[in-house]
């Protein structure tokens, strides 16, 4: 019996030694399915791609360190969560993802690090849960620990995981292969001990890295009416800019003073922000995204709302986007005769023709505006935003739509293509302002979007009036977007700006 104990022991020891310890997989379940979203799949992954479909065509950063993501129902917050998502590069292979967010269950006086589940479920699928660096965690500081309760009904991590999942996935399957989504390491944190956030973000800094991406769970102000969310949220939105954390810090102590009516907190993850703001140096760049909140999606109550901010924390200051890229003359020339092509071709009743050597960079995606001349005079405008049509193909399309197809003219005749001049204007994805200083006229085109309403200008306009930048953008709004002369002030209207490569 001595000699069968012994064996099975020594076995038990050689396994855990191992790492073999025949453990079945934990699988955290997902337990606010049909509660912040839906819990049928294939219904969550129309809704979850419908929302990131919302910002394509906006600026991309391909340095991003840090994204700031609310974390509300999805039609509450999906949109903002979306544009956090979209600014963050499809493609990018991250070894890991570190999940923070606040508890709003459970008091920790510390941090707690899921150690024990091997998978996050979703209706998506299953995520992978880096345990090795979770465990690593509460080896290093005893701030960090694990602590069920805080993982088991929290909800602020749970709901990124679909957008994470629709983000990385192959977007054919509504199932998500695990292997797509790279691993998460699951943090709450909750204390008020400054001393121990410092101790977390010191602990977590090591991995802020190329490597790696933080994603911190936050929404804003808590139960103001609309009017009060939209002062407070702009005073704490500007000091999460600042990347300081003494001024994040005192925004909300200056929220807390003015006894705003309703207000329960400014930030519910302040400690995770807090810890973040602590792990950058100038090094870094926070690029305000989007705001809203619960107010712009229920519109029948503005009495007491939540706030939602979207932020991505980019490296090295001017941070390089999917905007850095250039055409050689060689490109420039060969996409005039694309473009006059496809002219000619539908004067022949011919379909457009692909040109037999694209090179990569006009095979990328991108949206471009083809504008026709005639002796001098517009004669035909047609564009298109977005990053869904390789550019060659957008191109050729505008190209013919703004031959054929702008309202203001006849139709280009035979006659007319000798006397046609073909001027194109590539541009780069649009990055959202939140205020007229980050406007530059003669360098940045306008978007307006209010509803279902929208304008442009291409920066090149501004070469042909004499409009002060305010009046460019209020001529946009009245003339382009209908939305009047001072609608671009209105909370609800979103500004754009892009840039042109115009030859």
């Amino acid at each position: 019996m001595k000699t069968v104990l012994t064996i099975l022991t020594t076995i038990m020891m050689m396994n855990m030694c191992n790492g073999q310890t025949n453990r079945e997989p934990v699988v955290r379940p997902a337990t606010q399915a049909n509660r912040f979203y839906t819990g049928n799949a294939r219904e969550l992954s129309k809704e979850v791609d419908s929302l990131l479909a919302l910002h394509r065509g906006e600026t991309v950063y391909r340095d991003v360190a840090a994204l700031i993501v609310p974390h509300a129902g999805y039609y509450f917050s999906g949109n903002v969560a979306a544009a956090a998502y979209m600014a963050m590069p499809k493609d990018k292979q991250y070894k890991r993802i570190f999940l923070l967010g606040p508890s709003h269950h459970e008091w920790l006086d510390g941090a707690s690090v899921n150690t024990e589940a091997d998978y996050y479920a979703t209706p998506l699928g299953q995520v992978k849960v880096d345990r090795e660096t979770a465990m690593a965690l509460t080896a290093a500081d005893s701030v960090f620990r694990y602590e069920p309760r805080a993982h088991d009904r929290e909800h602020c991590l749970e709901v990124q995981l679909p957008f994470l999942q629709r983000r990385f996935g192959d977007g054919k399957s509504t199932q998500t292969s695990e292997d797509s989504v790279p691993p998460i390491v699951p943090i709450i944190i909750s204390t008020n001990d400054f001393q121990k956030l410092k101790r977390i973000a010191e602990a977590l800094k090591p991995y802020l890295t190329e490597e790696n991406l933080f994603i911190v769970s936050s929404d804003f102000s808590h139960y103001p009416k609309y009017e009060d969310a939209c002062k407070v949220d702009a005073l704490t939105g500007k000091a999460v800019e600042s990347g300081d954390v003494e001024q994040f810090i005192a925004a909300l102590e200056e929220n807390a003073r003015r006894g705003v009516p309703g207000l329960a907190t400014s930030a519910c993850g302040e400690l995770a922000i807090a810890t973040l703001l602590m792990m950058i140096d100038s090094t870094y760049e926070v690029k305000h995204l989007m705001y809203q909140n619960s107010g712009d999606a229920d519109e029948s109550d503005h009495s007491r709302v939540v706030g939602y901010h979207a932020f991505a924390i980019v490296r090295n200051g001017q941070a390089r986007t999917d905007t850095d890229f250039s055409l050689s003359e060689d490109e420039k020339r060969m996409l005039k005769e694309i473009a006059m092509t496809s002219i000619k071709d539908s004067v022949n009743g011919k379909p457009i023709a692909e040109h037999p050597s694209l090179t990569a960079t006009l095979r990328q995606k991108c949206g471009a505006f083809v504008s026709l001349h005639k002796h001098g005079r517009l004669r035909g405008c047609i564009g298109h935003f977005g990053e869904d049509v390789p550019l060659h193909e957008i191109v050729a399309e505008m190209a013919r739509a703004a031959a054929f197809e702008d309202p203001r003219f006849m139709p280009v005749t035979a006659d007319e293509l000798s006397d046609i001049d073909i001027e194109i204007s590539v541009l780069t994805p649009m990055h959202r302002i939140q205020s007229l200083d980050e406007f530059e006229l003669h360098r940045h085109g306008i978007y307006i979007r209010k509803g279902y309403r929208s304008g442009t200008y291409l920066p090149q306009v501004a070469d042909e009036v004499n409009w002060t930048k305010e009046e460019f953008v209020s001529h946009c709004a009245q003339d382009k977007a209908g939305i009047g002369w001072d609608g671009w002030k209105d909370a609800e209207t979103e500004l754009y700006v892009y840039e042109a490569i115009v030859f």
